[in-house]
């Protein structure tokens, strides 16, 4: 009835899914009727459409029991596509939040819907209605954490829409990170203050050194319009990166970072034709920025490089790794002779 009260004066049909027995079976047997029927007529389908978002709005009217069985009903409609993912914006209703109404109904929901498909199509279908940032809202403000939805959901059993959201979360920060670093250093605010900024972001969004040192590798190439000439290149890369290695030697404080940013460096001149000849220059440049040590470069030529132009680039730092091993036998020899 209006303002979504239950009318007293109607004669409920047995042939209904509030009456059914409230099971999984059951209700893709209900599912399959309305499939077949929309598919029949599907004039039906925005009609259909329009009464779930009703009664999704006004989910309080029913009993908890009913309200399993339409959200099993309601994640296998999903599932197989008679329902579009937008009818979730229902569940963000403030009263149902508040009140603890659309959690628990969510849980019903995605538990059916990824059992029909899995956790990979569920995610398809909320970023194509962009729901997929916004899980977190089916709880009140003072308890949308990851935190929270993770413990919520994984007690409940949904460890994989945990994890997906988790996930989501973490790709928004590193977003964010990046687009932030790049408006620092077009301002050309001082390292330490761009250094404190980041740490704070990867302690509050846990995330790691070798993240970290990806996106400002990403950030620093993109501040610059390169040259197109080859020869002209590798100079001014040496010149703009020079200036930056005090911001990277800030987050290459592990071997498994400064592998990262090896391994970042190969990828770039591979992928950027001009830069092909300019990857020695880059590495040794590092090297004596104390940005990179002897012993990632060393694992990186021996066998952790990337196949992208291996060759060229391994024939690049051939002699430079020869002196390193070289520098490296006489240090330890020096070291032998002390003793």
């Amino acid at each position: 009835a209006p303002g979504g009260t239950l009318a007293d004066d109607m004669t409920r049909t047995n042939v209904c899914v509030f009456a059914a027995q409230e099971d999984l079976e059951t209700m893709q047997a209900f599912a399959q009727v309305f499939n077949k029927l929309i598919r029949r007529y599907k004039y039906l389908e925005k009609g259909f459409e329009d009464e779930v978002k009703k009664l999704l709005l006004f989910l309080k009217g029913f009993s908890e029991s009913e309200r399993n069985k339409l959200a099993m009903l309601t994640g296998i409609l999903l599932a197989n596509g008679t329902l579009n993912a937008s009818i979730l914006n229902s569940l963000y209703n403030e009263n149902l939040v508040k009140e603890g109404v659309s959690a628990a109904f969510a849980v019903k929901l995605f538990k059916s819907w990824i059992n029909e498909k899995d956790i990979n199509a569920v995610a398809v279908s909320l970023r194509k209605v962009n729901m997929d940032n916004r899980l977190m809202e089916l709880f009140p403000a003072n308890k949308q954490s990851v935190e929270h939805f993770s413990k919520y959901f994984t007690e409940a059993g949904l460890k994989e829409l945990s994890e997906y959201v988790r996930n989501q979360q973490s790709i928004g920060a590193r977003k964010e990170l990046q687009k932030e670093l790049q408006e620092q250093m077009s301002r050309g605010d001082p390292f330490k203050d761009i250094i404190l900024y980041v740490k704070e972001e990867m302690k509050k969004n846990n995330i790691s050194e070798q993240t970290v040192v990806a996106i400002i590798w990403s950030s620093v190439m993109s501040t610059v319009e390169w040259n197109k000439k080859e020869e002209l290149v590798a100079e001014q890369a040496i010149k703009h990166l020079k200036q930056y290695s005090p911001l990277l030697a800030a987050f290459t404080t592990q071997g498994q970072s400064e592998l990262t940013l090896l391994l970042k460096i190969q990828e770039y001149c591979y992928d950027n034709i001009h830069f092909m000849k300019a990857f020695q220059k880059i590495v040794v440049l590092f090297y004596k920025a104390e940005v990179l040590s002897e012993e990632p470069i060393l694992k990186w030529y021996k066998d952790a490089h990337l196949a992208k132009g291996k060759s060229v680039f391994l024939e690049q730092m051939k002699k430079f790794v020869e002196w390193l091993k070289n520098a490296e036998e006489e240090s330890e020899s020096e070291a032998e002779e002390g003793d």
